[in-house]
């Protein structure tokens, strides 16, 4: 009887952290429907805008996903990320990321990014990263959601599957400060105007 040729397994997926203390670090990527984590190029020019250095920053990464942009937030000296992600493998997955790391400014909660959103924040963030599944299309919801969350002054950080123009996020009370194209992601820095 012959056995069964075993099938080749893909190499895991990784991302890697791009600067600060754990530049070329790789972060794993699990294979599941809707988890894309932000290329490269977009974190690097990303943080080219908010400046290399986040020290003393308090981040909020809403939609974690692989925390590719909480850990490179983390990376470059925010005082505290706090992670928010609903698929418990992934969270998981960040756990184990922030432990080979020791990531001790970072705080993993498995929850629903838009429920906790909709509570009342307990903290202020400087910066906030939205970065929902492209398919769920709550770009708008979340971008209302997180005006309670940030700080005065502070940098909400969009990614989305199509550009918003300055016109529609003005109607909706944002400033838009910079944008970005990089193939099927459409990058946004805002302000609360």
């Amino acid at each position: 009887m012959k056995n069964k040729p075993t099938p080749a397994r893909a190499a895991p997926q990784e991302v890697r952290i791009i600067g600060g203390q754990w530049r070329r670090s790789k972060l794993p990527v699990l294979d599941k429907p809707g988890l894309r984590p932000t290329p490269d190029r977009v974190r690097e020019t990303l943080f080219n805008w908010l400046g290399q250095d986040l020290s003393g920053w308090r981040v909020l990464d809403a939609f974690a996903g692989t925390g590719a942009l909480g850990m490179e937030a983390a990376s470059r000296g925010a005082v505290q990320v706090l992670m928010l992600e609903r698929d418990a493998q992934a969270a998981r997955q960040l756990e184990a990321n922030c432990k080979r790391l020791q990531a001790a400014s970072v705080q993993i909660r498995t929850t629903d990014a838009l429920v906790t959103l909709a509570a009342q924040p307990g903290d202020k963030f400087d910066l906030i990263f939205l970065d929902p599944p492209f398919e769920a299309d709550v770009f708008a919801k979340a971008l209302s959601l997180s005006r309670a969350w940030l700080a005065e002054g502070g940098w909400v950080y969009l990614e989305a599957n199509r550009a918003f123009d300055a016109a529609e996020l003005v109607a909706s009370g944002w400033e838009l400060v910079r944008q970005l194209k990089a193939g099927a992601v459409h990058a946004h820095l805002l302000r609360a105007a």
